[in-house]
């Protein structure tokens, strides 16, 4: 690859929408819906999983529910996106948390964290 295509590349990334919002954790075994906020959902799953894995998740009935029945029962899912317009740091994570609520609502989730 061309140091060109790969200056490329990394221009392409930096530049690259950041998806926020709301994302869940199903459980198939139990039917149990875990939702919160996240102002990276592209990269959630990874540190969402990665937690579960290590056996270190802060939701401890969420932590249980993956030791009992394993990876394979579980789903992650983008429930709710924000719109992509510009938003100070506080109005973010107003908008977030405001979008949880109604996702949680909605789904009749707990939260993921806490």
């Amino acid at each position: 690859m061309s140091n060109e295509r790969k200056r490329e590349l990394v221009r392409e990334y930096k530049e690259r929408k950041v998806r926020r919002g709301v994302y869940a954790v199903r459980c198939a075994a139990t039917g149990e819906v875990w939702a919160s906020p996240s102002p990276n959902l592209d990269s959630q799953q990874n540190s969402t999983w990665f937690q579960l894995r290590m056996g270190g998740h802060p939701n401890k009935a969420l932590q249980a529910a993956w030791k009992q029945h394993g990876e394979a029962a579980f789903a992650y899912e983008i429930a709710a996106e924000l719109s992509d317009e510009e938003r100070t740091p506080y109005a973010l994570k107003a908008d977030l948390k405001a979008l949880a609520e109604e996702t949680r609502e909605s789904l009749g989730a707990k939260a993921v964290v806490g």
